[in-house]
């Protein structure tokens, strides 16, 4: 999906505006963004400034209200509904801060769930989903619930689902933000070895600088605009 040049996504001059009432929240204004294939970015700045929104137009959870955003060449701001769910479920693996698990489901069936928007046999998707626990290090603890998992093994059950459809791109919002600095250098580390043996593409919004310097490349998000260094 990457092209010739490297440059996977391109986010062109993107605003976001949101409608409350009568007035006019602009979160992002003419932000630029290229991000190449392989590369692990730490996306940082202060809450509201714009981080979530933009994660989640790159993950064609949203569209800009002005602007393109460009992933593997394609313009994903033009595809209908039914074209950027289906994009999505193929390129997208998403990592939220608060897991998202389904308490009635083990964490085999957590993870086997963007499979079953597949064409895939249920053997293949066990075969999927005991892969991925592998990756993720939880093989024994498929048939175990939410409730019986600590936050660190939430959390890599999270991304195990996430990678269970070998995306091309991981969009992890906040991963370590609710986990004590043990587990959240654990999953710091899954990310890495994703990044770094997998070359799994890897853009994580966080608020912690001790989670961003595991990146590659760090960029700050502030009054809409993307720079290399916070603003003073």
């Amino acid at each position: 999906m990457s092209e010739s040049n490297n440059v996977l996504v391109r986010v062109h001059d993107v605003d976001k505006v949101f409608r409350r009432g009568s007035e006019e929240v602009h979160v992002l204004g003419g932000a630029h963004l290229e991000m190449p294939d392989g590369e692990f970015l730490a996306l940082m700045g202060p809450s509201g400034s714009g981080k979530s929104t933009l994660l989640n137009l790159i993950g064609g959870l949203d569209r800009p209200s002005e602007g393109t955003v460009e992933v593997g060449g394609l313009r994903i701001d033009r595809l209908s509904d039914r074209k950027l769910a289906g994009w999505r479920a193929r390129h997208i693996g998403l990592v939220f801060q608060f897991y998202n698990l389904l308490p009635v489901l083990t964490a085999e069936r957590n993870v086997e769930l963007p499979l079953l928007l597949t064409h895939l046999s249920r053997a293949e998707r066990r075969k999927h989903v005991a892969a991925a626990l592998g990756v993720v290090g939880l093989k024994d603890r498929s048939q175990h619930y939410p409730r019986q998992l600590s936050g660190g093994e939430q959390q890599r059950v999270g991304i195990a689902r996430a990678i269970v459809t070998d995306p091309t791109i991981l969009l992890c919002d906040e991963p370590t933000g609710d986990l004590d600095r043990t587990s959240s250098d654990e999953i710091l580390n899954l990310l890495s070895a994703l990044n770094e043996e997998q070359g799994k593409t890897i853009m994580m919004v966080t608020h912690d600088p001790h989670a961003a310097a595991r990146a590659s490349r760090t960029l700050y998000l502030d009054k809409g605009k993307l720079a290399t260094e916070p603003e003073e």
